[in-house]
């Protein structure tokens, strides 16, 4: 594929990754409070829908992935934008509570074709030795859909209520997607890589499955995994006990994916001046910070802002540190086995901690306690990210 051909792939997945995750995932913690309040529907409910389709989302993924080896992004990721249209328009019309859930489950299946995982699996193959590049170009700017679509959503709550605000979001999501996917993505499909056998050739991916390194990986990356979006979308129901407008939560919210950017940013700086074990704990460390801040801190308006900011930079570089992390300790020769087994338990936390994180603050008597929680639960994410580096070959 053709340099100008490249750089198009990469701004059409820039665009639609801001407006898919924009749509699918940052427009709800905007609109839930509103959904519980028109409904009746407590917002555990609410929120439980939304979770079942982040667990369609992570079990179609599999199924999906393998597809896309074989064929390339192009026809799945159109498909994708095409069902995710009748799956928002079914979430703002829904009215029985089994309607609302069905629709989010139709929106689950939209999301294991249009979300991150298909977009870096097309930048990786499509990008070849350049794909570290292409990843981070991709997530800076999808950094940017809580920026724009939260206060964009709580715009259209104010002045269309929160089934037409859904309604309008379709629109956007047909007029955006559909056609850059399917135009956009043009060009042939790279025949898979081998992998590399000079890549730690000792260490069968099986064994390193096994290892303890790896399993207390994957506790660390799957707890903070649950922490981080657990914060995302529980962090609009606290600002609105602390006093804030729904508006103003908004903006906080879109902040933090400013901060996500900014951290993201940072990160390459952050892996050349520090060791595996220390860029990890001292990540996890960030995101216990700022949720504990988030917790703790009352007002005002603009110091909660800060932290909502503070806390969108963690999970920025969150993100890139979970890419990374099994490259950083193992090599690349078996990244994708053992990364699907790394990303699996994430993708179901992801999926619970909406649902939980609202269900724990009903048990614990509010948001500010489950942030609290959440902050020792990142906590314990950092010590165990700390064990999680094997010793170094022939020690």
């Amino acid at each position: 594929m053709s340099p100008a051909a490249l750089r198009r792939v990469l701004v059409v997945l820039c665009g639609t990754q801001i407006t898919s995750w924009g749509v699918l995932y940052y427009a709800f913690p905007v609109l839930a409070p509103s959904i519980a309040a028109d409904t009746g529907w407590p917002v555990a409910t609410v929120t439980a829908a939304f979770s079942v389709g982040l667990v369609v989302a992570a079990l179609a993924g599999v199924p999906v992935g393998r597809w896309l080896d074989r064929h390339g992004p192009r026809p799945l990721m159109t498909a994708g934008s095409v069902l995710a249209v009748p799956a928002v328009v079914g979430i703002a019309l829904a009215g029985p509570l089994p309607v609302f859930f069905a629709a989010w489950v139709l929106a689950g299946v939209a999301m294991s074709a249009t979300l991150y995982p298909p977009a870096f699996a097309a930048l990786t193959r499509w990008w070849g030795p350049r794909r570290v590049t292409a990843l981070t170009a991709l997530t800076l700017l999808a950094g940017l859909a809580s920026t724009i679509f939260a206060p964009l959503t709580a715009a259209l709550l104010d002045h269309l209520g929160w089934r037409h605000a859904y309604l309008a979001l379709a629109a956007v999501l047909a007029v955006v997607t559909i056609p850059a996917h399917w135009l956009g993505l043009r060009g042939p499909w790279p025949a898979q890589p081998e992998p590399d056998p000079a890549d730690h050739p000792d260490r069968a991916p099986g064994t390193i499955a096994r290892s303890r390194p790896f399993l207390l990986l994957v506790a660390a990356v799957a707890l903070a995994t649950f922490t981080a979006f657990a914060v995302v979308v529980n962090q609009i129901p606290l600002l609105l006990e602390r006093g804030l407008s729904t508006g103003l939560a908004a903006w906080a919210l879109g902040l933090g994916g400013l901060g996500q950017v900014l951290g993201r940013l940072g990160y390459r700086r952050l892996a050349a001046a520090t060791t595996v074990r220390t860029r990890g704990v001292l990540i996890l460390g960030l995101s216990a910070a700022a949720t504990a801040l988030l917790a703790a801190v009352p007002g005002p308006a603009p110091l909660l802002i800060a932290a909502a900011m503070l806390a969108g930079a963690a999970r920025g570089v969150f993100t890139l540190l979970q890419a990374t992390a099994v490259s950083d300790r193992w090599g690349a020769a078996h990244y994708g086995r053992l990364n699907g087994l790394l990303s699996a338990p994430a993708m179901f936390a992801t999926a619970l901690a909406p649902w939980a994180g609202a269900a724990l603050a009903a048990t614990l008597g509010g948001y500010p306690t489950l942030f609290a929680t959440l902050a020792a639960t990142a906590v314990l994410a950092a010590a165990l990210i700390a064990g999680a580096t094997p010793r170094p070959r022939g020690g």
